[in-house]
C-alpha cells in the first residue's frame, strides 16, 4: 500500500510502498478515504524537540481519518464490513484505575494512533474495534468524517462547562477554535468573542457565529468587552492557542467565578497571576482529546440534529488535496492562512 512514511529520526516524510497492516482478532482494517492534517503531524514532519522526544521512528503518522471497513477480526462483534467509520485515536489499556472506572480518556497507558503506533496516512489502517466509530448519518461526508477527531476536541472543550446564556471567550482561531465557536453558539452562549492574529481566520470565525473577532495584534480584550457591551468579565474561557500571552490575558478578563477550559498546548512555560486565580475564584481545567465515548455521541447527535451546525463545521475544511500532493498540503496547513486541510487517498484506488 502507499503510505506517508517517516523512516527515521529526521525531518520529512516519504510517499512509499509499505506492507498492509495485519488485522488481529479484535481489530478492524479500514480502507482510508480521507485524512485530516493536525498540528501533531506538523510537529512529526518537522521533527522538532517534541517529536524527537515522543516519536519512535520508523512510523506512519496520521490520526484523523474517515474510511470503509474492509476486514474484521474473528472476535469483532458489532462493526461490519462496509461500515463507514472514523476512529478514536487513543488506544487505552482497559485495566488501569481510570479505564476500569469508565474514564478511558484518562488512561495512563494510552498509545496514540499515528504517534506511538502506525496511523492513517496510508491506504489502510488497523485499529481495535473498540476504537471504531461507525457513522449512521448519511449526511457525514468523507471530508466531515475526517475531522471528527478535532471536532471532538472542540466539543469536549466547549461543553466542559454550561454555556447557556454565558459570555464566552475563545483564544485561537485555528480549526478547533473555529469549531468551538459553532458548538458554543449551538449550545446557547450569549456573546462569543474569539482572538487571533490571522485576519482570514478571524473572518471565518465571524461566519461561524462569533459576535466579535479580535485581532490581538491591534486590539486588547478589555476594549473587546466594551464593544460587546459587557458590564463584567467573560464567564467561560476556551483557550485553544497555547500561545504564552493568551492565558494571562484571558485570566485578566474573566468574571469572578469564571471557568476556563484549556486545550492549547504551550510550547514554553507561562507566567500567570495566581493571585487573581485565587481571589477571583477561577476554575482552570485541562483538556486532552475526547471523552470516550461520550463526546462522540454528543457531536454525532448535534451534527445530525442541526444542519446549520453541520454546515458550519464542514466549512472548516478549506483545502482538499490528493495524497500525492501531500507536500503542498503540509505547506498550506503550516501557513495558518486557512482552515482544515484534508488529504484524499482515493487517488490510489
Amino acid at each position: 500500500m502507499k503510505a506517508l512514511y517517516k523512516s527515521g529520526p529526521y525531518a520529512g516524510f516519504e510517499l512509499v510502498e509499505r506492507p498492509e497492516p495485519t488485522t488481529g482478532v479484535r481489530d478492524v482494517k479500514i480502507k482510508v478515504h480521507t485524512t485530516g492534517l493536525c498540528g501533531t503531524d506538523l510537529h512529526i514532519q518537522a521533527w522538532d524537540a517534541w517529536a524527537a522526544e515522543t516519536i519512535n521512528a520508523p512510523l506512519i503518522a496520521g490520526h484523523e481519518f474517515y474510511g470503509e471497513v474492509v476486514e474484521i477480526g474473528s472476535d469483532v462483534r458489532d462493526v461490519k464490513l462496509g461500515d463507514k467509520v472514523s476512529g478514536e485515536g487513543h488506544v487505552v489499556c482497559g485495566m488501569c484505575r481510570n479505564c476500569r472506572a469508565g474514564r478511558r480518556h484518562m488512561c495512563i497507558n494510552t498509545i496514540s494512533v499515528g504517534v506511538q503506533r502506525d496511523g492513517a496516512f496510508a491506504e489502510f489502517v488497523v485499529i481495535p474495534e473498540s476504537n471504531v466509530w461507525v457513522h449512521k448519518d448519511p449526511s457525514i461526508t468523507p471530508e466531515l468524517g475526517a475531522i471528527f477527531d478535532p471536532l471532538g476536541n472542540a466539543v469536549h472543550t466547549a461543553l466542559s462547562f454550561g454555556l447557556v446564556g454565558e459570555d464566552v471567550l475563545v483564544t485561537g482561531a485555528g480549526p478547533i477554535g473555529l469549531m468551538a465557536v459553532a458548538v458554543a453558539r449551538h449550545a446557547g452562549a450569549r456573546k462569543i468573542a474569539i482572538t487571533d492574529v490571522s485576519e482570514p481566520r478571524l473572518a471565518m470565525a465571524a461566519a461561524m457565529g462569533a459576535d466579535l473577532a479580535v485581532n490581538v495584534a491591534t486590539t486588547r480584550l478589555k476594549d473587546a468587552q466594551l464593544q460587546l457591551g459587557m458590564c463584567e468579565g467573560f464567564d467561560i474561557g476556551l483557550e485553544m492557542s497555547g500561545h504564552p500571552t493568551a492565558l494571562p490575558e484571558m485570566i485578566d478578563n474573566m468574571n469572578h467565578g469564571g471557568r476556563i477550559a484549556m486545550l492549547g498546548l504551550p510550547s514554553e512555560s507561562i507566567d500567570i497571576n495566581w493571585g487573581k486565580v485565587v481571589t477571583h475564584m477561577l476554575t482552570l481545567k485541562g483538556i486532552y482529546g475526547r471523552e470516550m465515548f461520550e463526546t462522540w455521541y454528543a457531536m454525532s447527535a448535534m451534527l445530525s440534529s442541526n444542519p446549520v451546525l453541520r454546515a458550519a463545521v464542514a466549512s472548516v475544511v478549506t483545502d482538499v488535496l490528493p495524497a500525492t500532493e501531500w507536500e503542498q498540503a503540509f505547506e498550506i496547513a503550516r501557513s495558518g492562512r486557512g482552515g482544515k486541510v484534508v488529504l484524499g487517498w482515493s487517488v490510489f484506488s
